[in-house]
């Protein structure tokens, strides 16, 4: 069979993923890679109240995953899926070969909460590299460890 590209988005059991947000989304990427798949791109889009109640629960995070996998293997993922504790629900879709790569590129550069901390964090980083001179020492307004009250 064809290797095909999916767009998988799992929500969550939201207290699970605030205890261990490193393990539970871990697993997702875990998972697909059993099955010989190759994750292309996997983050965090975002946590909200669901429209419903699902079982007890009233709140999920949203996880967005790019993966290639051979298309005879989706149903043993799906029901792998269906087994895990920390998945509430999961949704998986084929995507177009031809808008793949305009796809993974927005889910790595992406949009949200995770999306702004890390584009503050490189602009942040450009304007220390912009005025500090190769070697050079940080002007105090621009270390991020300097306490002017101490």
């Amino acid at each position: 069979m064809a290797d095909n590209v999916y767009e998988a988005m799992f929500i969550l059991d939201t207290s699970r993923y605030g205890r261990d947000p490193a393990g539970t989304s871990g697993q997702l990427t875990t998972v697909v890679e059993q099955h010989g798949g190759k994750v292309l791109a996997s983050r965090l889009w975002e946590e909200r109240r669901l429209a419903y109640p699902i079982g007890s629960h009233r709140k999920g995070t949203y996880w967005l995953t790019y993966f290639k996998l051979d298309s005879a293997q989706l149903a043993t993922l799906r029901r792998q899926c269906q087994l895990n504790e920390n998945i509430v629900r999961s949704l998986f879709l084929k995507v177009d070969p031809r808008i793949v790569d305009a796809l993974v590129t927005h889910a790595l550069t992406g949009t949200g909460p995770v999306a702004e901390q890390r584009r503050a964090a490189a602009v942040k980083e450009e304007t220390i590299a912009s005025v500090v001179p190769p070697g050079g020492v940080v002007p105090d307004a621009l270390d991020p460890d300097f306490d002017k009250d101490a």
